[in-house]
């Protein structure tokens, strides 16, 4: 089942992110329908979302002035996903139930649109909330997020994946673990503490939704070891199997299929107990952890 947080903010996401992306007549046009194609291709406009939720849960309520920035995280995760769907990469030729950019527009054109989608992220991020009096909300929220993207972050655990891919090595729980933590959990994290950035959240806040954030990225990670495991092409818009046939190391791979979700059982009441902080405040929280854990695509 959709939260209703899902349902109300997704649209909402998407229309910003209609109006942000340059037109797809605009030149150079092909640059710009490959940035369209992946952005407006589907996705659940997780991290916008768990910005909001985390803004509101710290007392922000201005959403139509953080929704801009909200949606650069949008940006930044798709561009992710293109580049880590090329050849050099993944090599899938599926994502979000179409062909995969590089497919369809060629490797060349799909690496710039990546590139395009990140660079276009950080200016929205340094543009947005607008106005004189979020300058050291939005700065800290920057900081926040681009931090999370690099080496000590998604770029980082992306590398220490692809060294591990198909070389055979055993992989401890530790160190895939910590390939997650950095490669889909730091982004994730960082997303809640950008919107409590913007809310101007004390301390207190900020760490809870850390905890809360750790927790969340982990059992999405474990959740979508599963699913590739378990689900069809068709369900999860992707090609299902090739991280086995790959060689990566995944959780059900180390656990098995049922040790790996009782730990997504385990994450969950962690994060649970982290969004509890934020009561009355910390509905949406608590639904998007739900949906994290029992999500079928």
């Amino acid at each position: 089942m959709i939260p209703e947080v899902l349902q109300r903010l997704a649209p909402r996401v998407d229309k910003v992110l209609d109006q942000i992306l340059p037109p797809a007549d605009r030149e150079p046009v092909r640059l710009h329908q490959a940035m369209r194609y992946s952005i407006m291709a589907g996705g659940k406009r997780l991290r916008p979302i768990l910005a909001v939720a985390a803004y509101e849960a710290c007392g922000g309520e201005d959403e139509e002035a953080v929704l801009p920035a909200a949606a650069a995280l949008e940006l930044f995760h798709t561009y992710s996903l293109i580049h880590d769907d090329l050849p050099a990469m993944d090599n899938d030729s599926l994502r979000r139930g179409k062909p995969t950019c590089h497919v369809v527009y060629g490797e060349a054109m799909a690496i710039l649109a990546g590139d395009a989608l990140q660079t276009l992220g950080a200016y929205l991020l340094a543009a947005y909330p607008e106005g004189s009096r979020w300058s050291a909300r939005r700065n800290r929220a920057s900081r926040e997020i681009l931090w999370a993207l690099g080496s000590q972050g998604m770029a980082g655990g992306q590398a220490l994946d692809l060294e591990q891919t198909g070389s055979g090595k055993t992989v401890s729980p530790k160190l895939l673990t910590a390939i997650h933590t950095l490669k889909t959990g730091r982004f994730l994290e960082a997303s809640l503490l950008a919107g409590a950035h913007w809310a101007g959240s004390n301390a207190a806040q900020r760490g809870a939704l850390k905890k809360f954030g750790t927790s969340l990225g982990l059992a999405f990670q474990i959740v979508d070891d599963i699913l590739d495991e378990t689900q069809t092409a068709q369900a999860l818009g992707k090609t299902p199997g090739k991280d086995s046939a790959q060689g990566k190391a995944t959780f059900p791979a180390l656990w098995g299929i049922e040790e790996s979700r009782r730990e997504v059982e385990r994450l969950l009441s962690d994060a649970l107990r982290a969004a509890a902080e934020f009561e009355p405040r910390g509905r949406d929280l608590r639904e998007l952890a739900h949906f994290v854990a029992g999500r079928k695509h």
